[in-house]
Protein backbone atom coordinates (compact mmCIF):
# COMPACT_ATOMS: atom_id res chain seq x y z
CA UNK A 1 0.00 0.00 0.00
CA UNK A 2 2.81 1.90 0.71
CA UNK A 3 4.80 1.54 -2.56
CA UNK A 4 1.10 2.80 -4.30
CA UNK A 5 0.71 6.01 -2.28
CA UNK A 6 4.08 7.05 -3.30
CA UNK A 7 3.57 6.03 -6.89
CA UNK A 8 0.25 7.83 -7.15
CA UNK A 9 1.70 11.18 -5.06
CA UNK A 10 4.76 10.99 -7.44
CA UNK A 11 2.41 11.01 -10.25
CA UNK A 12 0.60 13.48 -8.87
CA UNK A 13 3.36 15.91 -8.35
CA UNK A 14 4.88 15.24 -11.93
CA UNK A 15 1.57 16.00 -13.78
CA UNK A 16 -0.11 18.72 -11.99
CA UNK A 17 2.28 20.27 -9.57
CA UNK A 18 5.43 20.35 -12.56
CA UNK A 19 6.19 23.83 -11.93
CA UNK A 20 6.17 23.94 -8.15
CA UNK A 21 8.46 20.93 -8.07
CA UNK A 22 11.30 22.49 -10.70
CA UNK A 23 12.03 24.72 -7.86
CA UNK A 24 13.33 22.06 -5.59
CA UNK A 25 16.93 22.64 -5.58
CA UNK A 26 18.80 19.76 -7.47
CA UNK A 27 21.07 19.37 -4.26
CA UNK A 28 18.30 18.21 -2.40
CA UNK A 29 17.01 15.96 -5.12
CA UNK A 30 20.68 14.28 -5.23
CA UNK A 31 20.83 14.14 -1.27
CA UNK A 32 17.00 12.40 -1.51
CA UNK A 33 18.51 9.62 -4.43
CA UNK A 34 21.57 8.99 -2.45
CA UNK A 35 19.09 8.36 0.92
CA UNK A 36 17.41 6.38 -1.66
CA UNK A 37 20.23 4.51 -2.72
CA UNK A 38 21.19 3.43 0.62
CA UNK A 39 17.95 2.44 2.19
CA UNK A 40 16.96 0.31 -0.70
CA UNK A 41 20.49 -1.63 -1.28
CA UNK A 42 20.77 -4.95 -0.56
CA UNK A 43 23.97 -5.17 1.94
CA UNK A 44 23.74 -8.84 2.15
CA UNK A 45 24.69 -9.22 -1.52
CA UNK A 46 27.78 -7.85 -0.73
CA UNK A 47 28.63 -10.21 2.38
CA UNK A 48 26.91 -13.09 0.42
CA UNK A 49 29.08 -12.40 -2.95
CA UNK A 50 31.78 -15.50 -2.52
CA UNK A 51 28.58 -17.89 -1.50
CA UNK A 52 26.62 -17.11 -4.10
CA UNK A 53 27.28 -19.03 -7.86
CA UNK A 54 29.58 -17.42 -9.80
CA UNK A 55 27.05 -16.89 -12.45
CA UNK A 56 24.98 -14.96 -10.27
CA UNK A 57 27.78 -12.60 -9.20
CA UNK A 58 29.56 -12.16 -12.29
CA UNK A 59 25.92 -10.36 -13.65
CA UNK A 60 25.26 -8.45 -10.41
CA UNK A 61 28.91 -6.95 -10.47
CA UNK A 62 28.52 -6.14 -14.74
CA UNK A 63 25.18 -4.77 -13.93
CA UNK A 64 26.61 -2.67 -11.35
CA UNK A 65 29.24 -1.38 -13.39
CA UNK A 66 27.39 -0.88 -16.37
CA UNK A 67 25.45 1.86 -14.57
CA UNK A 68 28.15 3.50 -12.57
CA UNK A 69 29.79 3.56 -15.91
CA UNK A 70 27.50 4.96 -17.79
CA UNK A 71 25.13 6.57 -15.75
CA UNK A 72 22.36 5.08 -17.58
CA UNK A 73 20.08 2.10 -15.65
CA UNK A 74 18.73 1.01 -19.43
CA UNK A 75 22.15 -0.34 -20.31
CA UNK A 76 22.89 -1.72 -16.94
CA UNK A 77 20.06 -3.77 -17.09
CA UNK A 78 20.22 -4.70 -20.60
CA UNK A 79 23.54 -5.93 -19.46
CA UNK A 80 22.27 -8.00 -16.81
CA UNK A 81 19.20 -9.19 -18.88
CA UNK A 82 21.68 -10.36 -21.64
CA UNK A 83 24.38 -12.40 -19.54
CA UNK A 84 21.82 -14.06 -17.86
CA UNK A 85 20.60 -15.72 -20.84
CA UNK A 86 23.73 -16.31 -22.07
CA UNK A 87 24.41 -18.15 -18.82
CA UNK A 88 20.95 -20.08 -18.70
CA UNK A 89 22.01 -21.18 -22.39
CA UNK A 90 25.07 -22.37 -21.01
CA UNK A 91 23.99 -24.00 -18.59
CA UNK A 92 20.89 -25.74 -20.58
CA UNK A 93 23.51 -26.87 -22.84
CA UNK A 94 25.13 -28.83 -20.91
CA UNK A 95 21.85 -30.94 -20.24
CA UNK A 96 22.06 -33.13 -23.15
CA UNK A 97 23.05 -36.65 -23.25
CA UNK A 98 23.53 -39.25 -26.41
CA UNK A 99 24.25 -42.30 -24.60
CA UNK A 100 24.71 -45.57 -27.62
CA UNK A 101 24.64 -49.49 -27.48
CA UNK A 102 24.86 -52.18 -30.24
CA UNK A 103 22.07 -54.60 -31.12
CA UNK A 104 21.04 -57.60 -33.77
CA UNK A 105 24.12 -58.73 -34.59
CA UNK A 106 26.43 -56.03 -33.81
CA UNK A 107 26.15 -54.17 -37.33
CA UNK A 108 23.33 -51.73 -35.66
CA UNK A 109 24.09 -48.91 -33.34
CA UNK A 110 21.31 -47.37 -31.28
CA UNK A 111 21.76 -43.57 -30.71
CA UNK A 112 19.76 -42.02 -27.84
CA UNK A 113 19.76 -38.37 -27.20
CA UNK A 114 18.43 -36.94 -23.99
CA UNK A 115 17.95 -33.03 -23.84
CA UNK A 116 17.47 -29.42 -25.42
CA UNK A 117 19.91 -29.38 -29.22
CA UNK A 118 20.29 -25.15 -30.06
CA UNK A 119 23.76 -23.26 -30.65
CA UNK A 120 25.27 -23.95 -27.25
CA UNK A 121 24.87 -27.60 -27.32
CA UNK A 122 25.53 -28.13 -30.54
CA UNK A 123 28.74 -29.03 -30.99
CA UNK A 124 28.33 -31.47 -27.88
CA UNK A 125 25.57 -33.47 -29.80
CA UNK A 126 28.04 -33.70 -33.03
CA UNK A 127 31.04 -34.78 -30.59
CA UNK A 128 28.90 -38.21 -29.30
CA UNK A 129 28.64 -39.68 -32.44
CA UNK A 130 31.39 -42.04 -33.50
CA UNK A 131 32.43 -41.85 -37.56
CA UNK A 132 34.98 -44.41 -37.31
CA UNK A 133 33.06 -47.40 -36.30
CA UNK A 134 32.52 -50.10 -38.90
CA UNK A 135 28.88 -50.25 -38.84
CA UNK A 136 25.79 -50.68 -41.07
CA UNK A 137 22.91 -49.20 -39.55
CA UNK A 138 22.52 -46.16 -37.36
CA UNK A 139 18.93 -45.38 -35.51
CA UNK A 140 19.18 -42.11 -33.54
CA UNK A 141 16.18 -42.26 -31.21
CA UNK A 142 15.54 -38.45 -30.50
CA UNK A 143 12.52 -38.88 -28.66
CA UNK A 144 13.78 -37.11 -25.65
CA UNK A 145 15.37 -34.32 -27.48
CA UNK A 146 13.93 -31.07 -28.75
CA UNK A 147 15.54 -28.90 -31.68
CA UNK A 148 15.43 -25.29 -31.27
CA UNK A 149 17.28 -23.45 -34.26
CA UNK A 150 19.04 -23.42 -37.21
CA UNK A 151 22.64 -24.88 -35.71
CA UNK A 152 20.80 -27.48 -34.00
CA UNK A 153 19.34 -28.44 -37.43
CA UNK A 154 22.89 -28.53 -38.94
CA UNK A 155 24.55 -30.24 -36.23
CA UNK A 156 21.98 -33.01 -36.87
CA UNK A 157 22.78 -32.67 -40.98
CA UNK A 158 26.66 -32.65 -40.21
CA UNK A 159 25.85 -36.06 -38.20
CA UNK A 160 23.57 -38.03 -40.90
CA UNK A 161 25.06 -36.59 -44.05
CA UNK A 162 29.05 -37.81 -42.66
CA UNK A 163 27.51 -41.45 -41.96
CA UNK A 164 25.69 -41.79 -45.20
CA UNK A 165 28.71 -40.70 -46.96
CA UNK A 166 30.57 -43.45 -45.34
CA UNK A 167 27.81 -45.48 -46.75
CA UNK A 168 25.73 -45.93 -43.58
CA UNK A 169 22.37 -45.87 -43.26
CA UNK A 170 21.05 -43.66 -41.29
CA UNK A 171 17.41 -44.05 -39.59
CA UNK A 172 15.92 -40.84 -37.13
CA UNK A 173 13.07 -42.00 -35.13
CA UNK A 174 11.03 -40.03 -32.21
CA UNK A 175 11.35 -36.83 -33.92
CA UNK A 176 8.72 -34.39 -32.14
CA UNK A 177 6.11 -32.13 -34.68
CA UNK A 178 7.71 -28.89 -33.59
CA UNK A 179 11.05 -30.33 -34.09
CA UNK A 180 10.33 -31.66 -36.92
CA UNK A 181 9.08 -28.46 -38.65
CA UNK A 182 12.05 -26.54 -38.56
CA UNK A 183 14.31 -29.81 -39.65
CA UNK A 184 11.91 -29.77 -42.98
CA UNK A 185 12.28 -26.24 -43.03
CA UNK A 186 15.71 -25.81 -42.69
CA UNK A 187 17.59 -29.51 -42.80
CA UNK A 188 19.14 -30.76 -45.87
CA UNK A 189 20.30 -34.30 -44.77
CA UNK A 190 16.91 -35.86 -46.39
CA UNK A 191 17.11 -33.38 -49.69
CA UNK A 192 17.71 -35.90 -52.83
CA UNK A 193 21.37 -33.88 -53.47
CA UNK A 194 22.17 -33.68 -49.54
CA UNK A 195 25.65 -35.72 -50.24
CA UNK A 196 26.85 -33.32 -52.57
CA UNK A 197 29.83 -31.54 -51.05
CA UNK A 198 28.78 -28.31 -52.05
CA UNK A 199 25.45 -28.03 -50.67
CA UNK A 200 26.40 -27.15 -46.84
CA UNK A 201 24.32 -24.26 -44.57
Amino acid sequence: MSTLTAGVVLLIMVVFMGPWVGRIPMAALVAVMVMVSIGTFSWDSLRNLPKNPLSSSIVMVATVVVVVATHDLAKGVFVGVLLSALFFAAKVGRLLRISSVTSGDGDVRDYTVTGQVFFASSATFNAAFDFHEAIERVRIDVSNAHFWDITAVGALDKVVIKFRRQGTVVEIIGMNAASATIVDQFGIHDKPDALDPSLKH
